[in-house]
């Protein structure tokens, strides 16, 4: 929806970002009646779930509790959609709780479009109702400030460069890493905290900005037995083909890798479309991680869910060890650093699909994949690589409540344990699961209990009116492994949209709602009105 060059807009509520939780915001602030302005710069909306191409991690326990309402809808609209467009066989549309991908990493796994659709509908009645303003190809570039308030924003459109300022009385940003942060001037952390400052057990010994999960830039492959699809060489397939990790057991391009959890050498399988009846599956995080048996680990679509012949092949979505990313920080390191970084990232990926198409170990004794064929169609862009990078990590806000090892690790808290927030206003559940870093640490993978998520870590010290809303609340580089995930940055955008609209009715502060406790409980059933869980019944951690 374009806007003139330099034409300012007002609104009541401006989100930059379009992710899984700049959209959980807008729709919070919509029907709570308000005007949100809600930017994206890709083409698609929805994040995680579709330009990066990540099918849901999830706690194991989603099927019946630990989400929001709003978490839920989407799920459930996604099922739907499949049950209605998609050949289904019968034992498999009548199934509750069909996972479409029958992958082992999620009770949903799905394809991205299917989520974008969905979420798109979602949206489309606040749209048609002229409360909502969707600007793709638009990112923040400028942030206008007036002491510790953020009266306005300039975005600009990325295909022209075309700019407008638009200013919002609340401004949240669910940028994927935290944009509005650094435009903002506001006081935020990066990279790795030193373990003096939180005395977090598997924190480094000194401060390292630039230590940043790696990203990894995912794809879609179907395979088709005696075709051939290869691709031609990647630049950089030379390197990546002899590089070797000084914590990895063998070559990155190989199927032997560390256990995160155990970090012992383990082989992965890969057998393409393998005659297993995928109603079998089981996707249980808890009693297995999934990741041993790649093409199965992400799968997206499952074949033998529907009628005969009417797909020649599973789809499955490459988020693997295999493509990880680390050798440049997204984030701190510049503007040349950032673009190389998501540049060769894009070649590891694209040198992993060369390598399983030419040299990869197959069962049968022979080596390379050529009928793999890579899905541009899924991911919606011409090189079938995702739109954007998964991003892991974020900057965070230097919080009213920071949240760390001590509040979630079972070796720390028990099984049973965990930080109980007086200002609650969601919960999640994920074990922490760091991947290896720009710093050169391996996998930190550890279990963890299901947690809280506290108000008081959605809002920054000292700014009064911009409001995170994804993976850059008051987290650490240790803790934001455990609340990064799809239904936890979820519920974070859909209580700040929800807080942001609160604070424009009853005319005050969010700082307010978390330090009064008459103001926290007002704000709190509106959460549980909107159906926003706040506190788990009583479940074991893994």
């Amino acid at each position: 929806m374009p806007i003139p060059t330099g034409t300012p807009t007002d609104t009541d509520v401006l989100v930059t970002g379009a992710g899984t939780g700049g959209v959980a915001a807008a729709l919070a602030a919509c029907r709570a009646g308000r005007t949100v302005v809600l930017t994206e710069e890709t083409d698609w909306i929805g994040g995680q779930l579709t330009a990066q191409a990540v099918p849901p991690d999830e706690h194991p326990w989603v099927e019946q509790f630990g989400v929001t309402a709003g978490y839920r809808a989407l799920r459930e609209g996604i099922r739907a959609y499949y049950r209605q467009w998609y050949p289904l066989r019968a034992e498999a549309r009548d199934l509750p709780p069909l996972n479409p991908g029958a992958g082992r990493v999620s009770k949903l796994c799905h394809e991205p479009r299917v989520a974008l659709t969905v979420l798109e509908s979602m949206l489309a009645p606040h749209i048609a109702a002229g409360r909502l303003t969707v600007l793709t190809h638009t990112r923040p570039v400028a942030a206008h400030t007036d002491g510790d308030v953020l009266r306005a924003v300039t975005v600009e459109d990325v295909r022209d460069g075309a700019r407008h300022t638009v200013a919002a009385p609340y401004v949240l940003d669910a940028t994927e890493t935290g944009e509005l942060l650094e435009l903002a001037g506001v006081e935020h952390a990066v990279g790795a905290e030193a373990r003096s400052e939180y005395d977090e057990p598997h924190a480094p010994d000194t401060a390292d900005p630039l230590n940043q999960q790696g990203i990894t830039v995912c794809f879609a492959l179907s395979h088709h037995e005696g075709e051939n699809h290869t691709i031609d060489r990647p630049a950089d397939y030379g390197f990546w083909r002899s590089y070797r990790p000084d914590f990895w057991p063998g070559p990155l391009l190989g199927f032997l890798a560390p256990d995160p959890r155990s970090l012992a050498p383990v082989p992965r399988t890969f057998v393409p479309n393998p005659d297993v009846d995928p109603l079998r599956v089981d996707a249980d995080q808890s009693a297995d991680a999934g990741d041993k048996e790649l093409w199965g680990f992400r799968r997206i679509l499952a074949r033998a869910l529907h009628r005969p012949g009417a797909f020649d092949s599973d789809i499955t979505l490459v988020n693997w060890p295999l493509n990880d990313y680390w050798l440049k920080p997204l984030i701190g390191g510049g503007e040349e650093t950032s673009r190389a970084a998501v540049e060769e990232a894009r070649q590891l990926s694209l040198s992993v699909l060369y390598w399983l198409q030419t040299e990869a170990p197959r069962t049968d004794g022979g080596t390379g994949f050529p009928g793999l064929r890579l899905r541009p169609d899924v991911t919606g862009t011409t090189d079938g690589l995702a739109k954007a990078a998964y991003v892991r990590e974020s900057r965070r806000i230097k919080a009213v409540t920071t949240v760390t090892e001590h509040d979630v690790a079972i070796d720390l808290v028990g099984p049973y344990g965990g930080t109980r927030h007086r200002d609650s206003v969601g919960v999640g559940g994920y074990r922490i699961d760091l991947h290896p870093s720009t710093g050169g640490d391996t996998y930190i993978d550890i279990g963890s209990v299901p947690f809280e998520i506290p108000l008081g870590a959605l809002l920054p010290r000292r700014m009064r009116n911009l409001l995170p809303a994804g993976k850059n609340i008051g987290t650490t580089h240790i803790t934001n492994g455990c609340y990064r995930l799809h239904p936890v940055e979820w519920n974070i955008g859909e209580v700040a949209g929800a807080l942001a609209a609160h604070c424009l009715e009853e005319g005050v502060r969010p700082h307010q709602v978390q330090e009064e406790d008459k103001r926290l409980e007002e704000f709190t059933r509106v959460l549980d009105r909107a159906g926003v869980q706040r506190h788990w019944p009583d479940v074991r951690g893994y």
